[in-house]
């Protein structure tokens, strides 16, 4: 049996909406023949895109390959017992009022991190869907990427001995835009708090999910951001001001005493292995990761550096460091990978515990990043 799960689809006319979630998954799913659960059953996403303008929906079905049907009517939609599913990708700060408008129409709810700009915000959705009894979840694709997963299978088997501390460097120059030649690479509001940009809303609501799910529960945190560049220009070529921090800097406390510091730049040029690097460091072994590479370096590799500034360094420190094999198989993309697990749990009742409660605790983190900075010191991170 053909399960149809018809998927409204909204505001996927940019970037990450487009490539990530339609063409990379929902079309992928499709094009596979759906997610196959039994002998007996499978799943086919069905889906409508909705948004303000007609011809960018129809320029975005045209990347998926489809033939997909588009509104720009989206009570019509919510009102169609067709569509029990409602995704959102829009603007954070429009999050909201699509949310209330899906849950009052009893549709299920799946949508884009981060969930809103502020945690009192995030914790009025989460509960507006826990009461209203509808299934919910939050994208958290990076828990799914091929570096992420390798070392997960490194840290259940018990290769790092007890983890003591983690590092990590995200981000890369983003342009500024005075140079026609090397146009932004990124939209103008990202760059202003007043329309729901800055890299520590963006970035911490990812670094939660990941530290809680693969260190342990953030229980303090010490951040400090920057506005580092202050005028860009804009996608129509005048010059704004940029009021949103462009960088940040937090130092972590986690469950069981191991210390994170992570960077996070659009300032920042890039010399290391991925646009995302972390390097784990344990009493047995050591493993640098990024999004799909994973280096290990265990005890009995481990080189012993003598420090002698006056002569050049003897020892090339990346030929003792191994690098962990792709799975067999390969990998599936993260984001299409936690959209057929949220499929499965709507019409299976599989476990889907990334929902909009836990996409709190991101924005929590944000907020609490944002009041470090302002305040100048360290602040307890309380349970949700």
């Amino acid at each position: 049996m053909i399960k149809k799960i018809g998927i409204i689809m909204n505001g996927v006319t940019g970037r990450m909406g487009t490539n990530q979630h339609l063409v990379r998954s929902i079309a992928a799913i499709i094009k596979e023949g759906g997610i196959k659960v039994s002998d007996d059953l499978t799943i086919m996403p069905d889906p409508i895109l909705t948004g303000r303008n007609e011809a960018r929906l129809k320029e975005c079905v045209a990347k998926s390959g489809l033939d997909l049907p588009v509104s720009t009517d989206l009570d019509a939609v919510l009102a169609n017992p067709d569509y029990p599913v409602f995704f959102d990708a829009s603007l954070t700060q429009l999050r909201g009022g699509f949310v209330e408008r899906a849950v009052a129409a009893g549709k299920a709810i799946y949508c884009e991190k981060p969930t809103a700009t502020n945690l009192a915000e995030a914790l009025r959705l989460a509960e507006l869907v826990e009461k209203a009894g509808v299934k919910n979840g939050a994208v958290q694709d990076k828990l799914w990427l091929p570096g992420i997963l390798k070392f997960k299978a490194l840290r259940d088997s018990g290769f790092f001995g007890k983890i003591l501390s983690v590092r990590g460097e995200f981000g890369y120059w983003v342009f500024t835009g005075e140079d026609p030649a090397q146009p932004a690479q990124r939209p103008s509001w990202n760059y202003r708090e007043e329309d729901g940009g800055g890299i520590m809303i963006d970035m911490f609501c990812h670094w939660r999910y990941l530290l809680d799910n693969l260190f342990g529960d953030v229980k303090r945190v010490s951040a400090i951001g920057a506005t580092h560049i202050p005028t860009r220009v804009g996608e129509n070529g005048k010059s704004y001001a940029a009021t949103a921090d462009d960088a940040a800097y937090g130092t972590f406390e986690l469950e069981g005493g191991i210390l994170c510091q992570l960077n996070s730049s659009w300032c920042v040029r890039v010399r290391r292995d991925d646009l995302v690097t972390f390097q784990v460091d344990g009493t047995e072994g050591s493993a640098v990761f990024g999004l799909r590479k994973c280096y290990t370096q265990g005890r009995a590799e481990t080189p012993r550096p003598v420090w002698n500034p006056d002569i050049e360094q003897p020892i090339n420190f990346f030929e003792s460091w191994k690098e962990v094999p792709d799975a067999e198989g390969g990998y599936e993309n993260a984001f299409k990978i936690q959209w057929e697990l949220f499929l499965r749990h709507l019409v299976c009742g599989d476990a889907f515990r990334w929902d909009l409660r836990e996409a709190a605790k991101g924005v929590q983190l944000a907020e609490l990043g944002l009041d470090s900075w302002r305040e100048g010191k360290w602040l307890d991170v309380t349970p949700l």
